[in-house]
């Protein structure tokens, strides 16, 4: 759901939006106000990435083995707890896809709760970002397959145990993969969703304390979905990756 241009995004669209505006027409795609071709949730995707960039350069340049800081413990302990997730469901080779699963995660929590700070907005309460996460996941483990199997090896995997069954089970293993990219984006899509409308509707019933209640499960909310995408990430590339097939 957009609302009204937010001020993060007026900055961006007054410094970038000619550039933008001529960029999509010059691709061919017809923009609707050409003043402000930068939506509201692609300004904050570039805010959280901006977020990210400077939190990594921070913890980079107090890394200390002697006396760490709180920022590195708490992502030593991320870290950790995503490779050890790896190994158990990708295997022993788990820990060589953690910088996109941590990359993945931090992103999209952060997407998750930046709506809570005002005048902000989350932008994984739109579908297409959300759709976005999901295809990278998508390219990257049928890529992890490739790489680990071969092109002609991963694509026998499509066909089934049974060969002579190879044109029934080719368009179901085609369709339950594409499957997984409506999994991956509704659902972290419409938990956001619910999750700011239920928030908007008590502001408006009760607007003390209360709300305040449902930030707090709305965080909460906000680190199960990005786990949850993350730990079906390792699900897929253990399949793809999986030397059973």
């Amino acid at each position: 759901m957009e609302h009204e241009e937010l001020w993060f995004t007026a900055i961006l669209n007054r410094l970038f939006g000619g550039l933008a505006t001529a960029l999509l027409e010059t691709l061919g795609i017809h923009v609707e106000s050409p003043a402000h071709p930068i939506p509201n949730h692609l300004a904050m995707q570039i805010l959280v990435a901006g977020i990210l960039m400077v939190l990594f350069w921070m913890i980079r340049r107090r890394l200390s083995v002697d006396k760490p800081g709180k920022l590195q413990h708490i992502m030593e302990l991320l870290v950790d707890g995503l490779g050890t997730q790896a190994e158990e469901i990708i295997g022993h080779e788990g820990k060589r896809f953690l910088p996109l699963l941590f990359t993945l995660a931090v992103f999209i929590f952060i997407c998750n709760v930046l709506g809570i700070i005002p005048t902000f907005a989350t932008p994984t309460g739109q579908v297409t970002v959300t759709l976005g996460c999901a295809l990278v996941a998508f390219c990257y483990y049928n890529y992890a397959g490739v790489r680990h199997h071969g092109l002609l090896h991963y694509l026998k995997t499509f066909m089934g145990p049974f060969v002579p069954l190879f044109f029934i089970m080719i368009p179901i293993e085609i369709v339950s993969h594409l499957a997984r990219l409506l999994s991956l984006s509704v659902r972290l899509y419409a938990n956001m969703m619910a999750g700011h409308l239920v928030t908007l509707v008590f502001i408006g019933l009760v607007p003390v304390l209360v709300p305040v209640v449902f930030e707090g499960l709305h965080i909460f909310v906000a680190m199960l979905q990005a786990f949850i995408f993350v730990l079906l990430t390792m699900v897929y590339l253990g399949g793809a990756v999986s030397e059973e097939h």
